[in-house]
């Protein structure tokens, strides 16, 4: 019970502080700049307010560092999150930032963020490690403990999973629900192996999102942009880490896998075959150009998802 309130507190920051962020975004004129190859029909949500995932950040991260502090929970496992979440929600903030300073959709370069990644991968795995967690990688008949080696697995791990989330956070409300589920199983999880500070941090992200989604559902009045989506993959990542488990986003986050899977196929096919898989990737995108609307997408990719956790659920 007395994870209630901080879920009540992320939620309540939320749903409250996210009307005036959309009022002043509208005010200015600022909003998302649509893809140029993307759908037509996407382009009458050119100018809707984005990166409210500023607002759930910062509620996740003052929610999650005074409730653990009041709650004397604020051990290893707290620190990582919190600075999982502020590290990544900062690259997806500047990236967001150039963008909508620049009137284009690219923010910054690859290369800017593969090191930025690279970096904060590596300062996170450092503070677990200096905080005395085990933190081992499971493998079938053993399991890898050495610090260089889970530096390594922790980058490509970390940014795989931010990375994705980017990708499948491209439909009214799609990435918000999806990690409204993936968040909730790992609660479960966190809650089952009486890590009680990780079930904490799981719920107040889970809070945090249910408050965004009443405005980031179809039609959207804002979107997360790379702030929150950024922020949320990793911060996925990083759980699973944390509880030495780490395959068990594989199912958890099957929709976030799928949806890197199809572009990197798509990208794989047409410059060795010259052809495409899929209509459009993100795969997301192609079951639209398939005649899908894109509530129907939504709520399938919805239930992929919440069927993918139970199953995870039975089997970890």
């Amino acid at each position: 019970m007395e994870l209630i309130l901080p879920f009540a507190i992320s939620f309540a920051i939320t749903v409250s502080i996210m009307p005036f962020f959309i009022g002043y975004f509208n005010y200015k004129k600022i909003g998302q700049t649509t893809r140029e190859d993307g759908p037509k029909w996407h382009e009458v949500k050119t100018g809707t307010p984005t990166m409210g995932g500023t607002v759930f950040v910062a509620a996740i991260l003052i929610t999650l560092g005074l409730s653990a502090s009041f709650m004397g929970l604020l051990d290893g496992t707290i620190w990582m999150l919190l600075l999982t979440f502020l590290l990544f929600g900062g690259i997806g903030f500047v990236d967001d930032f150039i963008s909508i300073f620049k009137k284009r959709n690219e923010g910054l370069t690859v290369k800017q963020k593969f090191v930025s990644q690279l970096v904060f991968s590596g300062l996170i795995i450092l503070v677990g490690y200096l905080s005395k967690l085990t933190i081992a990688l499971p493998l079938v008949f053993f399991q890898i403990e050495n610090v260089v080696l889970l530096a390594v697995f922790a980058f490509i791990w970390i940014t795989g999973f931010s990375n994705a989330v980017n990708l499948t956070d491209g439909l009214d409300g799609l990435a918000t629900g999806l990690n409204i589920i993936a968040y909730g199983a790992y609660f479960t999880l966190a809650m089952q192996a009486h890590k009680t500070s990780l079930a904490l941090a799981c719920l107040i992200v889970v809070g945090a999102l249910i408050g965004f989604i009443i405005y980031n559902k179809k039609p959207a009045k804002i979107f997360m942009g790379d702030v929150g989506s950024l922020a949320l993959g990793a911060g996925l990542a990083v759980i699973s880490i944390i509880l030495n488990n780490p395959w068990s986003l594989l199912i958890i986050g099957l929709v976030f896998v799928i949806e890197t899977a199809s572009v990197m196929l798509q990208v794989w096919s047409f410059k060795t075959r010259g052809k495409r898989i899929f209509k459009m990737s993100p795969i997301h995108h192609h079951f639209e150009m398939s005649g899908w609307s894109e509530t129907k997408v939504v709520i399938v990719f919805w239930a992929t998802g919440l069927l993918a956790a139970c199953i995870a659920l039975t089997i970890f």
